[in-house]
């Protein structure tokens, strides 16, 4: 396997991040498959998986991660940091209620101070907080300058998550205080409200980078097929969120990156099965 110093590198924000983020979906049990996947998926994974594979990202140089509020990943993060001596930029996607009748503790204010106890660097609201504010009618994202103000209040970079490429073209038009966006991305279409051109073209005007979320559409592409079309069809400012499993899947993906992202044909060791024994 080959030795890379480092992965590259984009700014967001004035912050340097890798290209490619690690994804924690099949860390925390989201497969977008099935309930018995996810429970498998929450079964198999321990703190000491999920360091191995943070271990397994951070040997590239790939130092963030993105995620939900979650004591488990928080604790692996730390105990990672712990372990290499490297620090973790953490990108954090709370959600939060936006019913004036929700308890204190469901409400921004107290999930944004625990996205800060998080020691959060970039905080963007998820998808069902950001896609509930926005007015199609009038082309809007109402209240949005409420929460960034909050989020930029407590020492956190803001931006938001979406899976409306509408939020993009409404945040750069009424000229939002974020500075990057999530945004579902593959070439399957997986759970994308509009064809892939459409948000390609969408992705590519924004104003900002853009975080570019289930590239491999929930482990229903193969990784050279989804990390292909991703990263032929973004910005050099834009980055790859991807979630692994295992150690070795992680950096499959990273190696299969760096040589699309060089213009190389992946040379990853193949599956061996009885069917392809022809082939060889």
């Amino acid at each position: 396997m080959n030795t890379y110093n480092g992965f590259p590198r984009t700014t967001v924000g004035g912050v340097s991040l890798p290209r490619l983020i690690v994804g924690t979906n099949w860390f925390l049990g989201y497969s977008h498959t099935s309930r018995a996947k996810d429970k498998f998926i929450r079964d198999f994974q321990t703190r000491d998986r999920i360091v191995a594979m943070l271990e397994a990202f951070l040997e590239y140089g790939i130092d963030a991660v993105m995620g939900p509020l979650s004591p488990l990943l928080e604790e692996s993060i730390a105990e990672t940091e712990q372990r290499t001596g490297k620090r973790i930029i953490r990108i954090y996607t709370p959600a939060f209620e936006l019913d004036p009748d929700a308890t204190p503790e469901e409400r921004a204010e107290a999930v944004l101070d625990l996205c800060a106890a998080y020691q959060a660097t970039f905080c963007l609201p998820h998808q069902m907080v950001v896609d509930a504010l926005i007015d199609r009618r009038a082309g809007v994202i109402r209240d949005l300058d409420k929460y960034t103000s909050m989020i930029r209040e407590r020492g956190m970079i803001p931006g938001l998550s979406t899976h409306m490429p509408e939020s993009i073209v409404y945040a750069d038009r009424q000229k939002a205080d974020v500075e990057t966006y999530i945004q579902i991305y593959n070439a399957a279409g997986f759970l994308m409200q509009v064809e892939a051109d459409w948000v390609m073209r969408t992705i590519n005007e924004a104003d900002k980078p853009v975080m570019t979320i289930k590239p491999l559409a929930a482990g229903k592409l193969l990784p050279v097929v989804g990390l292909t079309f991703v990263w032929n069809t973004i910005r050099e400012q834009d980055m790859v969120v991807i979630g692994t499993t295992t150690p070795e899947e992680a950096r499959e993906c990273i190696e299969i990156s760096l040589d699309l992202i060089n213009r190389r044909i992946p040379n990853n060791e193949l599956q061996q099965t009885r069917s392809k024994n022809s082939l060889r």
